[in-house]
């Protein structure tokens, strides 16, 4: 009887594993099957204008946007550039052209032919916007144009009114990614696959809004700014997340939780200073 009692507690034992070992892969599958459904985009609102891109292109929008910044441009000047790469190239580095202009290349669409740069310089994002910045500032009273009025000025485009489908997204991601609009930009993600390199956002934070000063703290990239700035360069952030491998993005009293899908939040987070949170390499 005793062995008998023996092999039941074993047995209910093993039953007992089995069901936990089966609830915990039930749990896993269900998260899997929950990160897959998820579709990653990012949305930006600016007072009744809301308007979504997908990943890639709201970090060439924060590019394009930062660069403004970088300049000292108002951020009208970010809004026709914006408006004017998502007509030109859908806000895609594209190597290719069409047939009113086969050599067009990059985001802005510029032709080495008509004096943009060398092929090579026009599919550099940086290069580009500079170069659109450089020749929009030379159009008289830029800002008070339309914004297609604009964009055609210095695109002289073969449909100048096309820009114009473009104006309320392009003023959306303007705004918060200038800093205008606090707590605008919103990414909707997965979780990352691969550990995040704070030097390399460094260098290419550097590279978009010039020497800013900051760190490296571990898995943390510290900014010191304030104001507009530091909401441009907290949104940039959350506009590279997928593309980087961030977590988190604090600035201002608010924070972006990239596992929490619920936009920017209230928190501690300090003035004074942007704190971006890179995901780390798994252990196990």
């Amino acid at each position: 009887m005793a062995h008998r009692r023996g092999r039941r507690r074993a047995l209910v034992l093993v039953l007992a594993l089995a069901l936990v070992g089966g609830g915990s892969y039930i749990a896993l599958s269900i998260v899997q099957r929950s990160e897959n459904v998820i579709v990653e985009r990012c949305t930006a609102s600016a007072g009744s204008q809301r308007a979504e891109l997908a990943t890639d292109q709201a970090a060439n929008a924060a590019l394009i946007s930062g660069e403004a910044v970088e300049r000292g441009l108002p951020p009208r000047a970010a809004t026709i550039a914006l408006a004017t790469a998502m007509q030109e190239s859908k806000l895609r580095n594209i190597r290719y052209g069409d047939e009113a202009g086969p050599d067009s290349r990059g985001l802005f669409q510029q032709r080495p032919s008509q004096g943009w740069g060398t092929e090579e310089q026009v599919m550099d994002p940086h290069y580009a916007s500079g170069a659109f910045y450089a020749a929009l500032v030379k159009v008289p009273d830029y800002e008070a144009l339309e914004i297609t009025a604009a964009a055609q000025q210095v695109q002289r485009s073969a449909y100048p009114r096309a820009y114009a489908q473009h104006e309320g997204m392009a003023r959306a991601f303007a705004s918060a990614l200038t800093g205008q609009s606090t707590a605008a930009l919103d990414c909707t993600l997965r979780a990352p696959e691969e550990a995040g390199d704070p030097q390399a956002v460094l260098d290419e934070l550097t590279a978009t809004f010039g020497d800013v000063p900051a760190s490296v703290e571990g898995s943390v990239l510290v900014v010191q700014s304030s104001d507009s700035q530091a909401w441009a360069i907290a949104q940039w952030a959350v506009a590279n997340a997928k593309l980087r491998s961030l977590t988190a993005v604090d600035v201002a009293g608010y924070s972006w939780l990239r596992e929490s899908r619920n936009g920017w939040q209230p928190s501690a987070a300090a003035n004074g200073q942007v704190s971006i949170t890179f995901a780390v390499q798994d252990a196990s």
